[in-house]
Order: structure tokens, then sequence, then C-alpha cells
């Protein structure tokens, strides 16, 4: 998992911090899930925690007293079926929450069919691409053809226009419509009014622009938020890669 930083990081994380220990008494963590705690691949249907990652969150929830959790724009059903059910999860970019211990319901409302089949339809015609259905959320992925990425997004912002309660938002080499509410924001805020999270202050690690709505929360709750891997960010601390988030996980183990 480790990998060399290139220059061109280097230059670009030369002013990020080092990010400061939790405070396992007062500190509350929200970890995304691809490019966080497991490297981005080609096919997300092959991400997986790394060996003993399950053990390392369990272990560290614990010692937060359960404020510890998974927030990722994956449906809630994928996303727990790779996530330890005794921690907290947050799918569909904060559209489901599932407390420890408990299962998300097999069946999601789906987007609406005329969406649904726009979307199928612009995916099937560019190359490369690939739809991915997440319960109300719609993905259509292009890492196989990165040259697709302008005119998918400029297709998609026309397709979403006609749907006032769904909008676009953009990952790396992905695109989401999503309804509207949805944002990692939202996760982070609901959880943090569960009494589990309540009065303390949330920390957000994330590596891509979709969780920069979640460290603008952490932020605006007198938290803080983590970088991962290179790109602008709100985030004044930095994380070089996944493999650096388990090393920083494992040392605020007790």
């Amino acid at each position: 998992m480790t990998e060399t930083p290139s220059s061109a990081f280097a230059a670009m994380a030369a002013n990020d911090a080092a990010p400061p220990p939790l405070d396992r008494a007062r500190d509350a963590l929200f970890l995304d899930f691809d490019g966080t705690l497991a490297p981005l691949q080609d096919d997300p249907d092959t991400v997986w925690l790394p060996t003993g990652g399950d053990y390392t969150l369990q272990a560290l929830s614990q010692a937060l007293d359960g404020a510890l959790a998974v927030v990722s724009g994956r449906d809630i059903r994928d996303l727990d079926r790779r996530i330890p059910g005794a921690l907290w999860r947050a799918g569909g970019h904060g559209c489901d929450i599932c407390a420890p211990g408990r299962h998300p319901s097999a069946w999601q409302p789906p987007a609406p069919d005329p969406l649904y089949q726009a979307a199928y339809a612009l995916a099937a015609e560019t190359q490369g691409a690939r739809l991915e259905s997440k319960g109300p959320i719609l993905a259509i992925h292009y890492r196989a053809n990165r040259t697709a990425g302008p005119d998918l997004g400029a297709a998609l912002a026309a397709m979403v226009a006609d749907h006032p309660s769904y909008a676009l938002q953009a990952g790396k080499c992905v695109y989401e419509l999503k309804p509207a509410g949805a944002s990692k924001a939202r996760a982070v805020e609901r959880l943090m009014a569960i009494p589990a999270f309540a009065g303390r202050r949330p920390v957000m690690i994330g590596d891509d622009v979709t969780d920069e709505d979640g460290m603008r929360a952490a932020i605006g709750l007198a938290g803080r938020a983590i970088k991962v891997g290179p790109g602008d960010s709100l985030a004044t601390a930095r994380l070089e890669n996944p493999a650096h988030v388990w090393t920083w996980l494992e040392a605020q183990l007790p």
C-alpha cells in the first residue's frame, strides 16, 4: 500500500501540518472509505479494508467510547459488507445511517426511473464508463477512460437540470447524481446529534472533493479535518495515502 511521494505532492503538501493525535476523551472520528481507508481501484467492488483493519477500527471505536463512524458515498448495503457491524456506518452521502449492531434494509428507494434511464443510456454510449446504482444515488465511473470526464460532466449537468430534487457531484473519476440534500456534511451533523458523538469535537478524514463537505461541517462544529493525498482542501493537516492513514490510526490506540 505504501507509495513513494511525488515531487508535485511534496511541494503541494509542504505547508501542511502532520495531524495531531486524537484526544480520546473529547474527539469523535469520521472516516471516508475509498481513497482513505483503502486505495482507490478501477473496480470499486475490489476495495476492502486491509488485513487487520477491522480490528484496528473496532479497538479505536472502543477507545473513543463509540464515537467513530465510517462515512461513505457507497450504498449503505454495500458499505455494510465492508465495514464491521460494530461500528457506526453512514452511506449514500448521509442518506442512510446504521448504528452498531444494526444492518440496513435489503431494499432502498431507487432513483427516479427517467433519471436512471437517461444515465444508463449515457454510460452505455460512453466508452469506458460504467453506471452504478446505489439506491437513490446514481454513479457514473470513468476511471477506465479519464478523457471522457468533461463531456460526461456537461451531459450530466444538463440531465440533472430537469430533475430539481437531484444534484450533480463530481469526485475522483466519478460523477454522482444524488438527492439534493445528501452530503457528508449531513452525515457528520446527524451523527454529532447522537449521544455517542454529542459534545465531542468532530475530526473528519477524507481524500476526495466529496469529503470537503464533511470537513466543512466538522470545522463548523469546532472540530478539524485531515486531508489524504494531494489536492486543495479545507484541511490544514495531511496524510499522504491510506497506508499512512492506518499508521496514524494505529498510533491513536491506547
